[in-house]
């Protein structure tokens, strides 16, 4: 893994380096229909809705999450193939490297 891979995988994982984060992805995933309200993930993780937002938005940047803007509301939809991609890249450098 050169320099750059490294950074933007570490910018990736830094997405997925928060608590919060990681169960809201658990939620949405787990969710009817795999997609989520802001108004539905702000009991199950204790947060405002302002802060909820704010960790969907990383999460979206980081391209783990869509957003959808319905009306009022935004709905957010897990995105399966990026965590694929990031597993399968970390297992590439990491697990299947020259010394493995």
């Amino acid at each position: 893994m050169d320099a750059a891979d490294a950074e933007r995988t570490a910018r990736t994982l830094k997405a997925l380096a928060d608590p919060a984060r990681l169960r809201l992805l658990s939620i949405i995933a787990a969710h009817d229909g795999g997609e989520a309200c802001v108004c539905d993930l702000t009991e199950p993780v204790g947060l405002t809705q302002p802060t909820v937002s704010h960790h969907l938005k990383v999460l979206a940047e980081a391209g783990f999450v869509t957003r959808e803007k319905r009306g009022v509301w935004a709905y957010y939809t897990l995105v399966p193939d990026a965590v694929r991609a990031l597993t399968a890249h970390l297992g590439a450098h990491l697990l299947d490297g020259p010394d493995a």
